[in-house]
């Protein structure tokens, strides 16, 4: 009896591995095109990390995220990293929440984007949580290398408040932003001087349906037309529109694809095309906050219909959270987010490689011998 109960359990264990190398086989499908998949660094002087930030500048890539005890305790504070001869230097604190009196808070989502021909910029916010924190602001005229004074930005201003600024043909830097502190609004911050003078537009109207979101990234279309796409408590990610340069915005409204209250990000190509990075999950009914795994990247022509084309990362062990994306000068799309709360990852795509397939009704396309993970699959994570 004993050994027949061996003999089931061997049995079993030998299909639940045939069934995970099975699955890992098939998702190799979804990941045509991937010429890179690395962790920034190995170890680091803090076992938390998130939000993921990345730059191209004259020297090189610039990372930067936070990284403490945990998020919210004070100790968190912004690192960065640098790629040089062919490899990442150590995680280096650049920023941190301490105060006059000596006392600490946490920074929060650093931003960085590389002024053309000029300046980089690091934005980040330090507060005690997301409803009552402060945009700061440091430049580096190396590549990330020293970094001048913080700047705190002014009353009200947070700076992108996750995703990067675009610069618009009519020489604004647009930011977009949100807060969180009287219900979730989005918002933009406009700066045409890198930083030094400030004007906002918005909040954007919640439309019929109240939809309640944060932290958009903006696609640019041409002509003036812009498009944010935000994550949201709606179980979807949604979508505003505008026709002059963001000046004004179209109320919100959901878009076909899910969203499981998890940060997104989105870039237009030098092609014209849009990319995507987010999670393709739909949480249960009863909770709009779902796991954080598989992360996803859809590709579309005009930002209404999306085709998938990867899977950057699906495991029973969530998180895979908080993407960026940005297009190098040699086309490249690079993909940066959080590992499991443990480490940064970087994945690098050649865009001419991948293979696009409709996501149709917001499901994500099937391919034989894998199955996107269920609503039941993954229980949902903690912020």
């Amino acid at each position: 009896m004993a050994l027949g109960k061996k003999c089931f359990v061997l049995l079993w264990s030998l299909l639940l591995l045939n069934s995970i190398v099975a699955q890992e086989n098939a998702l190799s499908k979804w990941q045509k095109g991937i010429l890179k998949d690395e962790f920034i660094y190995e170890k680091a002087p803090f076992p938390s990390c998130h939000s993921a930030t990345l730059a191209e500048t004259a020297e090189g890539l610039v990372y930067a995220f936070f990284g403490g005890t945990r998020e919210r305790n004070p100790d968190v504070e912004i690192y960065v990293c640098r790629f040089e001869n062919g490899e990442w230097t150590a995680p280096a604190s650049v920023a941190d929440g301490v105060q006059a009196d000596g006392s600490r808070l946490p920074t929060w989502n650093p931003v960085l984007y590389q002024v053309p021909g000029a300046e980089l910029l690091l934005f980040y916010k330090v507060g005690p949580k997301p409803a009552e924190w402060w945009g700061m602001l440091k430049r580096s005229t190396d590549g990330g290398k020293t970094w001048s004074a913080a700047e705190k930005l002014p009353q009200g201003f947070i700076g992108p408040v996750k995703n990067k600024p675009i610069l618009l043909s009519n020489g604004n830097l647009i930011c977009p932003s949100s807060t969180e502190g009287n219900g979730w609004n989005i918002h933009f911050e406009i700066t045409k001087d890198s930083g030094k003078t400030w004007r906002k537009v918005g909040p954007i109207g919640r439309g019929e349906d109240d939809l309640t979101a944060i932290q958009p990234s903006v696609l640019d279309h041409g002509n003036g037309k812009l498009q944010l796409l935000a994550r949201s408590r709606n179980w979807a990610i949604v979508e505003s529109w505008s026709n002059d340069n963001g000046e004004t915005w179209s109320p919100l409204q959901k878009t076909s694809l899910p969203n499981n209250n998890s940060g997104t990000d989105a870039l237009t190509m030098k092609n014209g095309k849009h990319v995507l990075v987010y999670n393709h999950v739909l949480p249960p009914k009863d909770n709009p906050k779902g796991a954080r795994t598989p992360l996803n990247v859809a590709i579309s022509d005009d930002g209404k219909r999306w085709d998938a084309v990867l899977i950057l990362e699906d495991s029973p062990i969530s998180q895979y959270s908080y993407p960026a994306v940005i297009q190098t000068q040699d086309n490249l799309l690079h993909f940066v987010y959080t590992w499991r709360r443990q480490k940064m990852k970087h994945v690098v795509v050649d865009p001419t490689k991948l293979k696009r397939r409709a996501i149709k009704d917001g499901i994500w396309p099937k391919v034989k011998g894998y199955t996107l993970p269920t609503l039941d699959t993954y229980k949902a994570e903690e912020q």
